[in-house]
């Protein structure tokens, strides 16, 4: 047998045997802080290459001396190894304690967490955006500092879903408010009626009925309106897809709003520009046009015009009610077409408003089609835009 090969089997059985012994101790500290645990690595690396080295060097050197200086070098740059392994070992402690921190602070409501420049965690000052929220530092090693990324990714996403579900509860309370108002408003009415007619008192008993009538049919319709939205919310708005022109929804649209727009004393109009078809279910998108030019009709004064066009745009299909109600203010024009939003903080409804969810409705069966839709100011009034895909083939 060569040298070689003996000083190869010398040192590698030396350094094969400390570092099972390694092994053997890290499988005791299962458990304990990784701080130990790497400073334990780091230890028995050091060992095994001194173990090697001196065992082969023990084979090698006749001289006692360089044995010693060997042994010297080993020791060296053992301990150099080791307190290049401590701050190591502390960095990772800290980053994993900050990534245990802000998993922590995730299950709090209203607890929002960022990483400080040193690694640590701590909780973010109160009216920082959820951008500032969630830009952590680089940490110590690239697992963690993608850990701690797609952490701060998380918590950024997890806060815009608790502020959506704010939003929503926002919006289901006030729903509530105004129900509850606008149904003890006809109801009533309804009551003091019956009692007129039952007592005998009412001097013009068929104007009494006309205005039972017309009561049901408004509780009729907020009846349906909350039922369509639950519907909407609970994702159980089911469409039947069927290829119709635009100019059978903007003619029924305006056949069946011509009567309010009479009544209100509005010119209703129609504007077809594009003989495009849609693939869309009919009775759904009918529903949404005509609350948007209900919408329309009943915030336009009288003498005023409605607008129902039909055009083709940047590969869309586009349906808009341009009204005369002069303008939405800049701050509500994002909150149209919230759940129960009616442009004012009055509890008393409008004679022929219904429970303030037509808007609400639009945007819902809207995106159910896989379309958009939004309204800006224009001159003297709003303009309403639905865009649907335009079907290919």
């Amino acid at each position: 047998m060569s040298d070689n090969v003996l000083i190869v089997l010398i040192g590698g059985g030396s350094s094969i045997g400390v570092g099972v012994l390694g092994l053997l101790v890290l499988r005791m500290l299962r458990g304990r802080s990784i701080r130990l645990k790497l400073f334990v690595v780091a230890m028995f690396t050091v060992l095994a290459m001194v173990a090697g080295v001196l065992a082969a060097a023990q084979k090698m050197f006749l001289s006692q001396h360089d044995f010693g200086v060997a042994l010297v070098v080993c020791i060296a740059a053992g301990v150099v190894a080791l307190a290049m392994a401590i701050p190591l070992a502390r960095s990772v402690t800290a980053d994993s304690r900050a990534l245990r921190n802000a998993m922590r602070a995730l299950g709090d409501e209203g607890q929002d967490f960022e990483f400080s420049s040193r690694g640590a965690g701590r909780h973010a000052a109160p009216g920082n955006s959820t951008a500032d929220r969630a830009n952590p530092v680089s940490l110590a090693t690239a697992e963690l500092d993608g850990l701690s990324r797609e952490l701060a990714t998380t918590a950024s996403r997890l806060a815009e879903s608790r502020e959506r579900e704010r939003a929503l509860e926002r919006s289901r309370r006030e729903l509530v408010a105004w129900v509850s108002h606008d149904l003890r408003t006809p109801l009533a009415g309804l009551r003091a009626m019956a009692e007129a007619l039952e007592d005998g008192v009412a001097t013009d008993p068929m104007r009494y009925h006309t205005q039972i009538r017309m009561s049901v049919d408004r509780l009729a319709g907020m009846v349906d309106d909350l039922f369509e939205m639950s519907r909407i919310h609970a994702g159980a708005l089911r469409l039947t897809l069927e290829r119709v022109p635009l100019t059978d929804l903007v003619d029924e649209a305006v056949i069946g709003a011509d009567p309010l727009a009479r009544a209100c004393g509005v010119a209703l109009e129609a504007d077809v520009r594009t003989p495009l078809a849609v693939r869309v279910d009919p009775r759904e998108l009918s529903r949404a046009l005509t609350n948007l030019v209900a919408n329309a009709i009943r915030h336009t004064p009288s003498a005023g015009e409605v607008r129902v066009e039909a055009t083709e745009r940047d590969g869309h299909a586009v349906l808009a009610v341009v009204d005369a109600c002069g303008g939405i203010p800049d701050e509500d024009l994002d909150r149209v077409f919230e759940v129960a939003w009616r442009g004012t903080a009055a509890r008393t409804p409008e004679p022929l408003a219904g429970a303030g969810l037509g808007l609400a409705i639009v945007r819902g069966i809207v995106e159910a089609h896989a379309g958009e839709v939004d309204v800006r100011n224009v001159v003297g009034g709003c303009r309403f835009e639905v865009r649907l895909p335009v079907p290919v083939g």
